[in-house]
């Protein structure tokens, strides 16, 4: 663990549960957070390139949403109201109508889960099983979707899956794309399972996947592959779920990481920077014809965080009512890359994933660790990802300048110059980008 920036008396954290993780990756104590930048009580900043695990697309304390907020409370605003109507569920409705589903002709419902993402993947399997009588899901190798029983039963890390993998049921986990290599096309697989009645597959109620694999090594689907998937689902009568809880809001390029994949998946799931703001939320987008539920059916107190909604209003009026957000983001997502490619270049480390949420494979996950404890130490935060934590993850707000992209990226380089071995560098001189290898 990092100890040099090590602050303040922790022990009063003796009375948490082991269970918790990140803070034993980041042994300090955080005050405040502005824009990409957060603050330990020792006055020291550190550039956050983890941002909530992608639940902070807008950064922390974004000024216009918190005012919002703080309007919202200062007028005695609904905290929580279940499922009732209210002015600010009516607004966010609304609002992502008008700037999210109608510019892209998604004609969804909107169905408000519980506030994680896992429960709106759970939600998913289970209409998706009503619906069509049947109960086995196909999920991908080294996909994550939650924690809870049904969607852990999802989840490929066996971290994860261990204590309850006696009670983990229903679910056909088969190999993402490149996952038995590049020149197997793992979709071949799927439909030759399906369409053979002695396989032993039972034909799917739905398939679930990522189309960026945020845990699971920051693993990209080609349109080609996912065309192909969604081909499947629709010939066979399997629902199509794409979990878009960590892709989704813009991190990918676009709000939903599925568009330029050019499918329109039956169900789509939301939560962690949906609220703009950082707090609890999740939704199931549906088609009109998927709406099987009776009232009450499938339901959850939280479900009504009004806070939410108002955040995530907000943020859809703010960054997504014409083009400029996302035209802006691009170029630092192009930026962001570029510098990762001649990471890539001069140390053979492979380029992972897609826009705001990419990175390295390093290889080797104690070599990982040292690069991320090192660059904790001076001054900047990020998550490794992969089945050995072998995958520096970046995930930047989709609001941080050039200049804290810039910053954040020389932290790293000049952790990868102290430990990557000198055997592996290559050149250092910067290269054009028809020499850039392409972004995996």
């Amino acid at each position: 663990m990092p100890t040099s920036s090590s602050n303040s008396d922790l022990s009063m954290y003796n009375r948490e549960s082991t269970v918790s993780s990140y803070c034993r990756l980041f042994p300090v104590q955080f005050s405040s957070g502005i824009g990409s930048t957060v603050t330990d009580s020792n006055s020291k900043t550190y550039l956050d390139f983890l941002s909530g695990c992608g639940s902070l697309n807008y950064g922390h304390n974004h000024p216009e949403l918190k005012q919002a907020l703080l309007n919202y409370i200062s007028n005695d605003g609904l905290a929580m109201s279940l499922d009732l109507h209210t002015q600010a569920k009516s607004h966010f409705l609304q609002t992502f109508a008008a700037n999210i589903l109608e510019p892209r002709s998604l004609d969804y419902l909107l169905q408000f889960c519980g506030p994680t993402g896992s429960n709106a993947n759970e939600a998913a399997i289970k209409l998706a099983r009503k619906i069509t009588g049947r109960s086995n899901i196909v999920s991908f190798t080294r996909g994550f979707h939650g924690c809870t029983m049904g969607s852990l039963s999802l989840t490929g890390n066996n971290h994860h899956r261990s204590p309850s993998i006696h009670q983990l049921m229903g679910v056909t986990h088969l190999p993402y794309e490149g996952y038995l290599g590049s020149d197997v096309d793992t979709s071949e697989l799927l439909i030759k399972l399906i369409e053979d009645t002695s396989s032993g597959v039972d034909l799917p109620a739905a398939i679930i996947l990522e189309t960026i694999q945020g845990e699971g090594g920051l693993n990209t689907a080609s349109a080609q592959w996912a065309q192909k998937i969604a081909a499947i689902a629709k010939k066979h009568g399997i629902l199509l779920i794409v979990d878009d809880i960590q892709a989704g809001c813009g991190r990918s390029g676009t709000f939903f990481s599925f568009e330029p994949l050019d499918i329109v998946p039956d169900i789509v799931t939301l939560a962690k920077s949906i609220s703009g703001f950082g707090l609890p939320m999740s939704l199931l987008l549906m088609r009109k014809n998927l709406d099987h539920w009776f009232p009450g059916e499938h339901n959850g107190t939280f479900r009504g965080n009004n806070h939410a909604f108002v955040t995530a209003a907000k943020a859809l009026e703010l960054f997504w009512a014409t083009d400029e957000f996302m035209v802006t983001s691009g170029l630092k997502m192009d930026h962001l890359i570029s510098r990762l490619q001649d990471l890539s270049l001069a140390y053979g480390f492979a380029l992972k994933g897609r826009g705001m949420m990419s990175g390295l494979d390093i290889r080797d996950g104690t070599l990982a660790k040292k690069i991320l404890m090192s660059c904790f130490d001076n001054g900047l935060m990020f998550e490794l990802c992969g089945p050995n934590d072998e995958v520096i993850k970046l995930l930047p707000p989709l609001t941080a300048t050039l200049d804290e992209l810039d910053r954040g990226m020389e932290i790293l380089a000049t952790a990868m110059q102290s430990h990557c071995s000198s055997a592996k560098k290559r050149s250092k001189q910067r290269v054009s980008d028809k020499k850039r290898p392409a972004i995996s």
